[in-house]
């Protein structure tokens, strides 16, 4: 229509008004020397942020399906404290970013900071399955990180997100998929070492 303004944001707002806005800061991984699996995010949420607590948004299925695999309950120490004692650690891809919310699509990758993963495996020599909790998280695994050789096998899977922005998979397929592969792999291991299994 003649005489109306293009309202469109330019290049030049878009980036100016990221970087108007502070940084997402993750959290440090909750992990055990001995642990036998990490899961992977890309990066807290607001609500988890404002908690303090990885998969904070009560519609988040990632403690459900905890719950499920490792009978984690209870408080949320209680809750990381079963994950520890049966091997599993959390983190994220992500150190910081700026994002806009909560969604995965809104991370600035320019601005994005990666963890130190091969500090982190040099001190979890354990570590034989790295779980991503969504395709967002394997993908930015992919462009930011660079191993060395850690100098034993590690299996890398990318897991249904337990967001309830991907929503397209009811709780019960992801549940059975999240279940399938860690129990799996803790069976390998047993089978291998004689190690503890997740019933």
């Amino acid at each position: 229509m003649k005489g109306r303004k293009d309202r469109r944001e330019s290049p030049i707002q878009a980036k100016h008004r990221k970087t108007s806005i502070a940084p997402s800061i993750g959290f440090p991984p909750v992990a055990r020397s001995d642990a036998r699996c990490l899961i992977l995010g890309s990066l807290p949420g607001q609500r988890s942020i404002r908690a303090g607590q990885y998969y904070a948004h009560p519609q988040n299925a990632f403690w459900t399906i905890m719950q499920e695999i490792t009978g984690a309950a209870g408080s949320y120490e209680q809750r990381c404290e079963a994950l520890l004692e049966h091997g599993i650690a959390l983190w994220d891809v992500l150190a910081a970013s700026v994002r806009p919310g909560s969604m995965d699509a809104n991370i600035d990758i320019e601005s994005a900071k990666v963890n130190d993963f091969n500090q982190f495996f040099s001190a979890h020599r354990g570590i034989e399955l790295v779980g991503f909790n969504g395709k967002k998280a394997a993908q930015m695994f992919q462009r930011f990180v660079v191993l060395d050789d850690p100098g034993w096998p590690m299996r890398f899977v990318t897991l249904p997100s337990t967001s309830p922005a991907f929503a397209s998979m009811a709780c019960a397929e992801k549940l059975a998929t999240w279940r399938s592969i860690i129990t799996q792999q803790e069976r390998w291991r047993r089978l291998r070492d004689g190690g503890r299994t997740i019933s």
